[in-house]
């Protein structure tokens, strides 16, 4: 695969009210660029912020633009997200921008988009490159780098630990590029840092996975002082594993995506530390390049692989700056 060519992308865009278009032949409607936005669970809040950068984009930019947009019910329905994409093949979209459940197993219905003249963009998680270099297809990502941002909150955590503590990590769906990513990062931080990894786990990006794995690493390991979960979902079944256990106080947690829900955590100190990566940037940064691409007939091959959008530490003392709009 040509290597990647990094471009950190910084503009900032507003949120607004989420809406959900149905699925239409959009092509036939409108002579303007047809774009679908593939996405994860609907409930999940991250999934949310991204719906909403992606229609405030649309309005401003509703001349250019036909958005629609659907997702799935829980965060690892493959089937489901397959089914989506086959049926925007069939509408005929001009682009589809997916945040891919699996990045293994949605890369045939995607090459299958692709043979079809349609744009395809990846945000939040991209496909797996050896699949992509065996398939000969190139799928831009637009989206952070999982792997810098769980450094970043690694390496936070080894700095309110002694070397030698014990911690533990709770990951994401093996097959999902981000959670691989993120493992490593949370991995090569507590090397870094000289602590001991008592054990790894994978969840599904759930708090009751969370919940489940932590409860068994406590129990296996009750010498074990950190958490790393891959997601903020998992934070917070870590943090109730953690009650359950009468460890409160005893263990830090950390997360990723900063999610509202974790807020009053941070401010009460039972969620150490997050990382935010902009949903709602990830999903206007890569309607952004389809738009482009559509409006400069660019072909896919002919898409830079890597546009990187930024991450950051949250801490207690940041999290209300985030709450009001900071960055």
């Amino acid at each position: 695969m040509t290597s990647l060519v990094r471009r950190r992308l910084l503009a900032a865009c507003a949120l607004s009210a989420c809406a959900f278009a149905r699925v239409r032949d959009v092509r036939a409607a409108s002579d303007k660029a047809t774009v679908a936005l593939v996405l994860k669970s609907l409930g999940d809040p991250f999934v949310v912020s991204m719906i909403d950068g992606a229609r405030n984009y649309q309005r401003h930019y509703a001349s250019q633009l036909d958005l629609t947009t659907n997702g799935t019910l829980t965060d690892n329905d493959v089937a489901g997200q397959i089914h989506i994409v086959e049926t925007f093949i069939d509408t005929k979209v001009s682009a589809i921008v997916i945040a891919p459940a699996d990045s293994k197993a949605l890369l045939p219905v995607a090459e299958k988009a692709i043979a079809a003249g349609i744009i395809v963009i990846a945000i939040d998680n991209p496909f797996d490159e050896a699949a992509q270099d065996a398939a000969r297809v190139t799928i831009p990502f637009v989206g952070p780098d999982s792997r810098r941002g769980a450094k970043l909150v690694g390496a936070y955590l080894g700095s309110k630990l002694k070397t030698g503590d014990e911690v533990g990590i709770i990951g994401g769906p093996p097959n999902d590029r981000n959670a691989q990513q993120r493992t490593l990062g949370f991995t090569e931080s507590m090397n870094a840092a000289g602590m001991r990894i008592a054990a790894v786990d994978s969840g599904d990006w759930t708090a009751a996975s969370g919940k489940a794995s932590a409860l068994e690493m406590l129990y296996a390991h009750p010498d074990v002082r950190g958490l790393l979960c891959a997601n903020d979902n998992i934070a917070m079944g870590a943090i109730d594993a953690i009650r359950i256990a009468g460890k409160n106080g005893r263990v830090l947690v950390t997360g990723y995506n900063n999610i509202d829900a974790v807020q009053p955590m941070l401010d009460d100190a039972r969620l150490l530390a997050t990382v935010e990566q902009f949903g709602a940037r990830q999903a206007v940064f890569g309607l952004d390049v389809a738009v482009k691409a559509l409006l400069e007939k660019r072909r896919q091959m002919d898409l830079s692989p890597y546009m990187e959008t930024p991450v950051q530490l949250v801490t207690k003392a940041q999290a209300k700056g985030f709450r009001f709009g900071a960055s």
